[in-house]
């Protein structure tokens, strides 16, 4: 168990960059380490990766120097342990919807005090073979694991208040596109106000409570927008930003 530069840096009021892939590919996970990112999210909710992949996902990510989040498919703790164990320090949710669901993740990713997630002598563990004794372990890695829900449904919205009150979390990621399904747009939610104001009030709630949050930032320049609406956790698609840098090099190329 590593110590979280990615909370650290939340904690101290920066933001923070980062990407998110449906592949483990450590090549790629290496490079965007390389690169300068924060932190790697493997999709293994809409992506093939699973467990199996999980190991080397983690390494590759430690290797260059970035925190290894993953988003599972499902609220399920028997799944999540499995991520936990592998050495994943930040763990999303899709479909959170009440407080009882947030309560449940939160239960799934933490060791008691704060959770009941079992202990076993496996990766994040260091097998048991490090320098710290368990109690020093658990207490450490229930400081540098990072729970944060998927907000991603219009009909959580009346909950919220009541979602960011529990103990253990750390903020909300949006999903916009999700999101904007919910409310009836199925062309994403570019162009429609009411998207944007519910997104700025999932902010506005989730900052007030002083937790982070995080959203997908398809460019710089929309990060740097995200950043002054309060937006602490930036995102980007691997496969969006290869798109960009690609058709700019062929444009310029060409032309």
């Amino acid at each position: 168990m590593k110590t979280n530069s990615m909370k650290t840096k939340l904690s101290n009021g920066e933001p923070v960059f980062g990407c998110i892939a449906p592949n483990s590919d450590s090549i790629l996970i290496e490079t965007m380490g390389l690169i300068g990112f924060d932190y790697h999210i493997l999709d293994c909710e809409h992506g093939p990766a699973g467990v199996v992949e999980v190991e080397n996902f983690v390494r590759a990510c430690e290797v260059r120097g970035m925190t290894p989040l993953a988003r599972v498919r499902e609220l399920n703790r028997h799944l999540i342990l499995q991520f936990m164990d592998a050495g994943i320090m930040g763990l999303i949710v899709p479909g959170m919807k009440n407080a009882d669901m947030v309560h449940e993740m939160v239960d799934a990713v933490k060791y008691p005090p704060m959770g009941n997630r079992g202990l076993g002598p496996i990766r994040a563990a260091d097998y048991m073979l490090g320098k710290m004794s368990q109690e020093e372990y658990v207490t450490f890695a229930n400081e540098q694991t990072l729970v944060l829900p998927l907000f991603e449904d219009i009909s959580a919205l009346d909950n919220l208040d009541e979602m960011v009150k529990v103990p253990g979390i750390d903020g909300f990621i949006i999903g916009p596109r999700d999101l904007a399904m919910s409310m009836g747009y199925i062309d994403g939610p570019a162009g429609h106000d009411d998207v944007k104001e519910t997104v700025d009030k999932v902010i506005k709630t989730v900052t007030d409570a002083g937790l982070v949050v995080g959203t997908v930032a398809p460019n710089g320049a929309a990060a740097k927008g995200l950043i002054e609406r309060g937006v602490q956790i930036c995102l980007g698609g691997v496969n969006g930003l290869l798109a960009s840098a690609g058709k700019t090099y062929l444009n310029e190329a060409k032309n």
